[in-house]
């Protein structure tokens, strides 16, 4: 790959933000580091714990979040599609009962038995999180700047989506609650008197913003780590219909800025060639000039590497906080980037291109790889 600075995009996706875990602990043993991360929902606590620690505790702090969040066994288990199914379903059904240790606990409230019409804004109370994100991030090495996090939410009353950057405020661990802030289960996050919710609503991934706020004139590498495949099997059972539709539903957005924004950058690269083959005359009127300043970029490199599910995970999959399968989606993340920098010809790249180049890592051994004008 060549030089550029580096940013990493952290979807959404509650249980599966494990695997992301799993990629930076590779990660975290290269001399390169990125500059700039930023996540979505469970995205965000996980860019939080890499950016508010130093970075030789940063992979232990996400475990000790990781086993926090996470009960029961870690030893393997038969991968049996039908008994691990059972399980899985079986874990995700205590976690909504139950609630997850350091993250969010039911309310047992009256009020509930009302169903719709009940008094409350939530099911689960997410004061647990604020104690371990205090715990666990230090939010003035955050607010230092360090290095740069962005993490994406949605006004409640405008729709909007917002992002708080620390190069633009103050962090707390209130923006990191926002961005995780899924209705109904969790409770809306006042902030500086508005109200947020999960930033997945309107985006599962806060790929469009990095690409926007970056400036054209350097180039970019972006690690974009996806919890949720576009691509998948025909489902054969009511299960994993649902699972196949929250597939599609999360990782849909991701396809979408990312291909919109190829077309756009490297039409605009393309125009921008086209005008520097006019007379020098008619280049250096003020307008002309402007506009070829405007659709001139720095190479953008995107790469995405895409969690994929086992046999026996199904709808319940992003709540499913079992000890095993926490530990499952870390060493998936170990494995496929371990494999992806073992394998450096799968990410090489036209030197001398510009515009957007996406690398699409979708299975081990393959890769699709689209060059600006493809």
């Amino acid at each position: 790959m060549r030089r550029a600075r580096r940013a990493l995009v952290l979807q959404g996706g509650g249980a599966l933000g494990a695997y992301q875990a799993g990629v930076f602990e590779v990660l975290a043993e290269r001399p390169e580091q990125a500059a700039w991360v930023a996540g979505v929902s469970i995205g965000a606590i996980n860019a939080a714990l890499i950016v508010g620690n130093a970075p030789e505790h940063r992979v232990a702090k996400l475990r000790e979040f990781w086993e926090l969040v996470s009960s029961g066994p870690g030893q393997s288990l038969p991968h049996a599609a039908g008994p691990r199914a059972l399980l899985n379903q079986w874990s995700a059904a205590a976690s909504i009962v139950m609630g997850i240790p350091g993250f969010f606990t039911p309310r047992m409230s009256p009020a509930l038995l009302l169903g719709g019409n009940a008094p409350l804004l939530s099911y689960y109370d997410t004061s647990p999180l604020k104690s371990t994100l205090e715990r666990l991030v230090d939010f003035d090495r955050i607010n230092s700047q360090e290095m740069r996090l962005s993490v994406g939410a949605v006004n409640v009353r405008t729709g909007n989506s917002v992002y708080f950057d620390n190069t633009r405020q103050k962090i707390g661990p209130e923006h990191i609650m926002a961005s995780g802030a899924l209705p109904p289960g969790f409770p809306p996050v006042h902030i500086d008197g508005d109200d947020y919710w999960d930033g997945g609503i309107v985006s599962n991934t806060p790929l469009q913003y990095v690409l926007d706020e970056h400036p054209r004139t350097e180039p970019l590498l972006v690690l974009q780590l996806d919890l949720f495949s576009a691509r998948g099997p025909m489902p054969q059972t009511l299960a994993e219909v649902a699972a196949r539709q929250k597939d599609i539903q999360y990782s849909s957005r991701t396809r979408m800025n990312t291909d919109v924004l190829a077309a756009n950058v490297n039409l605009q690269q393309a125009l921008a060639e086209l005008l520097d083959r006019l007379p020098p005359h008619l280049r250096q009127e003020p307008a002309l000039a402007d506009l070829c300043t405007h659709m001139k970029h720095e190479p953008i490199d995107i790469v995405h590497l895409i969690y994929r599910n086992k046999p026996f995970e199904v709808d319940a999959k992003d709540y499913e906080f079992s000890r095993i399968a926490v530990h499952e989606h870390w060493e998936a993340g170990l494995r496929d980037m371990r494999t992806t920098f073992e394998h450096p010809e799968w990410l090489r790249a036209d030197a001398q291109a510009g515009g957007v180049t996406t690398f699409d890592l979708a299975e081990p051994g393959h890769i699709r790889v689209t060059h600006p004008g493809s």
